[in-house]
């Protein structure tokens, strides 16, 4: 037996019941390690020229131990016969006696062990901690040693080995040294973790073993062993491979999993082949699978690891009797170990992930901090909407509609407004969306037609000389679907006492045209109430003019992308010049098309007195924009109604 080991044994190999931090001393350093005398004390220091692994004094010596602890015949013929190898060491560390289990274990006779260092034979020497505990346990200030080591046979056969070191039961001096061959149940637990750590169709490493190395990535002393303090992530997802499942079943899909692996275990060695430290490839779960880079150089790296997993996947898998295409959306991660923790960098790499497949898929996409600041905060809207309802956060501006003819206020517009604690005041289009997504639209639009119609009540009753001005309420959709709106609209009229004419309805083109059923049903049911139904944005969405004869709609809302083209530019030396007569044309048909069928028309965004003018021209009805007045509070749509007119006829 050699008595080298394969390098220091961890610190878990000793048993915590043994050996605890409190118990262990400073590790002897070498070259100048005092040695214990046969009574315990400090002797002989080690010079310079000795073995790497301090030696007894016994052993340096050569003399034997000169006593032998009594032992009856009984005892004796046990020792020398029992299955476990043993051996009775001296006070002073050398081996008195050894039986022939442990002969055969290390290699040597019995009588070939006697005389020698046992912490030479089990290396017992090969860390500080376990040499402390060992050199306590001889002096009597330690009840057992118990630790692990992997030892070397003089044939070359490494072993794993349970060393046990304990007093001798009675008065009897010297030690009892066991040891125990456990490299079988080594064996089995290290075949137990592999299939722990491993993805048991790609044989990858999976989920478990990629966040340990992710954590050990992302350590902060990483970098102090000349390692760039970087950390990248290519993390994928195949597009599209669920059909796959479905359709050809669950064994061809494996399989195309595991041909994936494959092509990226073999991207990853190719892109590091003149580099130490290869990605790591791992498979997640499902199909996704993650490249951890350590010590990466910059995104640009990463960037070129993402292009090449792309091409790689590119090429069709011939898989038996099929050949298959697959593609892959890959969200790229790289940044500073310092300040990163794996949850935050995988949140990082799924959100740019999720990019990466928005974008169009088949793509790699780079994690972009503004674009992620946008999501958070879209986020953070989403989440804290419906208990913004409850708290009256939202409040109402209203936008006048004015005649075109006499520039009367005919009626207003009532748009939503969010008073966010932390983002300020927020108009629809941040806000709008996130409601329709997650239905507290329809909570919100109940609050909207309430208020709204209290308030026009309240104009027609503090202004009793003047003509009441109607009120003009945005709907989605989903407030058709999600809730009965045509008992919600009769509730509130009667609650409010609105006459129903007052009440004005606007839904988007896009959503009336697509729209059948329940939808159509109610705008019928509303407008044979007295309500008006107008569709807004007209001539943006699916402009289905069959639609607009069976729609129970009253009035059309043109987009103000037409509006905005009757503007006049000035690029000719200060001289105005009429922009192209086309869009005049298209608002001029669209405007005698309503009337014809019995509809009024509103213009939208209308900003000079030279629009309004065009659009009286041509016969619109009513305008709405910035020309008469911005969205403001209840108050100012009170001192516009004491006003003749609102904008010039």
């Amino acid at each position: 037996m050699s008595g080298t080991s394969e390098g220091p044994t961890p610190e878990a190999d000793l048993e915590r019941s043994t050996v605890t931090e409190s118990d262990i001393k400073l590790a002897p350093r070498m070259g100048s390690t005092p040695l214990l005398t046969e009574g315990g004390r400090p002797g002989a220091t080690m010079g310079p020229g000795t073995d790497a692994a301090p030696r007894h004094p016994a052993l340096v010596s050569g003399a034997p131990a000169p006593e032998t602890p009594p032992e009856t015949p009984p005892y004796r013929s046990i020792f020398a016969h029992a299955p476990l190898a043993m051996a009775v060491i001296s006070p002073r560390g050398t081996v008195v006696s050894a039986n022939e289990t442990l002969g055969t274990l290390l290699g040597v006779t019995p009588e070939g062990l006697v005389g020698r260092a046992a912490a030479d034979l089990v290396d017992l020497a090969a860390d500080g901690r376990t040499w402390s505990a060992y050199r306590e346990v001889l002096a009597g200030d330690r009840s057992r040693l118990r630790c692990t080591r992997r030892l070397r046979r003089p044939d070359g056969q490494a072993l794993w080995a349970q060393v046990t070191v304990a007093p001798l039961d009675g008065d009897a001096p010297g030690l009892l040294l066991s040891v125990a061959d456990i490299s079988a149940r080594r064996e089995l637990q290290a075949r137990l973790r592999h299939l722990q750590l491993h993805d048991p169709v790609t044989l990858l490493p999976n989920r478990a073993l990629f966040f340990e190395q992710l954590t050990a990535a992302l350590d902060p002393e990483a970098d102090a062993y000349g390692g760039t303090g970087r950390v990248g992530l290519c993390y994928l997802d195949l597009d599209g491979f669920k059909a796959v499942n479905d359709t050809l079943g669950h064994r061809v899909g494996d399989r195309l999993l595991t041909a994936v692996a494959e092509r990226l275990t073999r991207c990853a060695e190719e892109a590091w082949q003149s580099r130490a430290g290869a990605p790591l490839v791992a498979r997640l779960g499902g199909d996704e699978f993650a490249l951890l880079v350590r010590d990466s150089t910059g995104t640009d790296q990463l960037a070129d690891l993402a292009e090449s997993v792309l091409d790689a996947l590119q090429e069709p898998f011939d898989l038996s009797d099929r050949r298959l295409s697959v593609t892959a959306s890959v969200g790229v991660v790289e940044r500073r170990v310092t300040g990163t923790t794996p949850t935050a960098l995988m949140q990082a790499a799924d959100t740019t992930l999720y990019w990466a497949k928005a974008d169009g898929r088949a793509r790699w996409t780079l994690f972009d901090p503004e674009r992620n600041a946008h999501r958070m905060t879209r986020q953070a809207l989403a989440a804290t909407l419906r208990p913004a309802i409850e708290r009256g956060e939202f409040a109402l501006e209203y936008q006048p509609l004015v005649g075109m003819a006499d520039g009367r206020l005919r009626g207003v517009e009532a748009l939503v407004r969010w008073n966010h604690p932390q983002f300020g005041v927020l108009t629809p289009n941040r806000f709008i969306a996130l409601a329709e997504e997650d239905g507290a639209i329809v909570p919100l639009g109940r609050w909207v037609l309430r208020t709204a119609c209290l308030q026009a009540r309240r104009w027609q009753l503090d202004h009793p000389g003047e003509p009441p001005i109607f009120v003009s309420v945005n709907v989605a959709v989903r407030q058709v679907w999600d809730s009965d709106l045509v008992a919600d609209v009769a509730r509130t009229l009667e609650e409010t006492g609105l006459a129903p004419e007052l009440l004005q309805l606007e839904l988007t083109e896009s959503a009336l045209m697509g729209s059948a059923g329940r939808p159509i049903q109610a705008l019928r049911a509303l407008s044979g109430m007295g309500v008006h139904i107008a569709i807004d944005d007209f001539g943006t969405g699916y402009s289905n003019l069959a639609y607009l004869s069976r729609l129970p709609v009253s009035v059309l809302k043109l987009d103000g992308s037409f509006v905005r083209g009757f503007q006049y530019d000035s690029r000719g030396g200060g001289r105005e010049a009429e922009s192209s007569p086309a869009d005049e044309v298209i608002v001029e048909a669209m405007v005698q098309l309503a009337h014809r069928l019995g509809l009024s028309v509103t213009a939208e965004c209308v900003e000079t007195s030279d629009q309004a003018a065009r659009l009286r021209r041509i016969g619109c009805d009513t305008g709405q924009g910035w020309l008469y007045s911005r969205p403001v509070a209840p108050g100012r749509i009170s001192d516009l109604l004491a006003q003749a007119a609102v904008g010039k006829p």
